[in-house]
């Protein structure tokens, strides 16, 4: 078992020492930010290295650590559906289908395509709808966070997630996309160095091979007795549910050519889904070797000080701290700048470009603060980030596939899609209690689109879009 008195002072340190390596690289590149464009998207200038590294790092967080090691503890290898598997397709599924052509449209933000294609209604709609799937997302970063205070020292959860979310906040709001993916890259490859060392402790151990002594059950990727509908729904959320997640979008636009965003993100993909079974590894053994865990989203860090003496536990918390603030920048960066920049800004008229990043940044800080609250309330990780997957999306990824790939509908079939596809997942997730609701939702908007498409003229707003 996790030891804090042992533990606490050193990793402590590690983890203050890490995150103001990182505030201090955030406060440095943040000097070149000098537009809307540069806060944003990077000034469209990642190339293959640095894309792909930010599309695994912003991915790759809390969900993937925390909570997948937390499922895989709790419900064997079927509690791991959406992580690292469906989000590993997801993200594969975003380079080989969308990434270039959502890079050919010139947008800024995700929301633009909206307004290019449909109209400024279904814009604000999708802001509407969009940011607080970020916030979710942001608020599972926090707590999870949190978590790694609260597990390698004496502060208490809630108090560690105070801390966590006050870090975040200031690391965000500060650099913006420039930033976020030069540390990105940092992280990254700290995350990996991270990973690598506690998998490689363990097989040198000789626990990997504990792994088939594992119940035949709890090795099943499906869930004895699911359903066909209940595997779809499964494989649905996060895969359908994120491939247009604004994160991962943002870091498309960010790349400096179609052929870039496209073969980088693939290989990200691929870099996710390798590195995202240690977490998975580490959960399955912990049912054999520490039974009875309080609180299983702290299961991976139980298993790291097994393995790891005290300056290698250190290294292996900075890996997490890696990953949750390579994801929570992203998300808080999404939310703010979807009102920001598809909001308030056009609200407003011509603003100079030191106004406009003022605003932004003051806008990344008020999401940050919804996120904390978000993350104080949330009974687990892996939750908020299913939910963040799940909500509104279905309109989402029709409306996006129509844009991108279709000239039928318009205004009208956007804006009944966008609706059908939150409306019914809201009633049907919180009111109804269906047991496929993400579904429903998907079939809905696709449904409500077409529907009204008939009896429309597609709505071009941009001849370029």
């Amino acid at each position: 078992m996790l030891d804090k008195s042992e533990y606490s002072p050193v990793v402590l340190a590690a983890i203050l020492a890490y995150v103001g390596l990182q505030l201090a690289l955030g406060f440095w590149v943040s000097r070149r930010v000098a537009t809307e464009e540069d806060y944003l998207v990077a000034g469209r200038r990642l190339g293959y290295g640095m894309t792909a590294l930010s599309v695994f790092a912003t991915w790759f967080g809390a969900e993937t650590c925390i909570g997948s090691a937390s499922e895989a503890y709790g419900h064997g290898l079927s509690g791991t559906t959406a992580d690292p598997f469906g989000y590993a397709l997801c993200i594969l599924l975003m380079g080989t289908v969308f990434a270039s052509a959502l890079w050919k449209r010139g947008l800024t933000t995700f929301a633009d395509l909206f307004r290019l294609r449909f109209g400024k209604g279904a814009e604000r709609l999708a802001v509407v709808i969009i940011a607080p799937t970020s916030l979710m997302w942001a608020a599972a970063q926090i707590r999870a966070f949190g978590q790694v205070l609260g597990a390698s020292s004496e502060l208490t959860t809630s108090a560690a997630i105070a801390v966590a979310a006050l870090v975040v906040i200031v690391y965000t709001a500060v650099g913006g996309m420039l930033a976020d993916v030069i540390t990105d890259s940092v992280q990254g490859v700290v995350l990996v160095s991270g990973l690598i060392l506690i998998g490689t402790m363990a097989w040198l151990s000789g626990d990997l091979g504990g792994l088939q002594e594992v119940e035949a059950s709890r090795r099943s990727l499906f869930a004895p007795g699911a359903s066909a509908m209940d595997l779809a729904e499964a494989w649905a959320v996060p895969i359908l549910g994120s491939v247009m997640a604004p994160e991962l979008v943002g870091r498309v636009l960010a790349a400096k050519s179609p052929q870039v965003a496209r073969r980088a993100t693939i290989a990200a993909a691929f870099l996710y889904f390798t590195v995202g079974l240690v977490p998975v590894a580490m959960g399955l053994l912990a049912t054999r070797a520490l039974p009875g865990l309080d609180d299983p989203e702290q299961v991976l860090l139980h298993q790291a000080a097994r393995y790891l003496p005290g300056l290698l536990y250190a290294i292996f918390a900075g890996a997490l701290v890696s990953a949750i603030l390579s994801t929570v920048d992203s998300a808080l960066l999404v939310a703010g700048s979807l009102v920001a920049h598809n909001v308030v800004l056009p609200a407003l008229g011509e603003v100079e470009p030191a106004r406009a990043l003022r605003i932004n940044r003051l806008a990344v800080t008020c999401s940050g603060a919804l996120a904390y609250l978000l993350a104080r309330s949330a009974d687990s990780v892996y939750a908020l980030v299913e939910e963040a997957s799940a909500f509104g999306s279905a309109g989402i990824v029709v409306c996006a596939c129509f844009a991108l790939f279709s000239r039928i509908g318009g205004r009208g079939s956007a804006l009944a899609s966008l609706s059908s596809g939150v409306l019914v997942y809201a009633a049907g997730a919180y009111w109804l209690e269906l047991r496929h609701p993400y579904l429903v939702s998907l079939v809905c908007a696709l449904t409500s689109y077409l529907v009204v498409a008939v009896r429309e003229q597609p709505t071009v707003v941009d001849a370029r879009a």
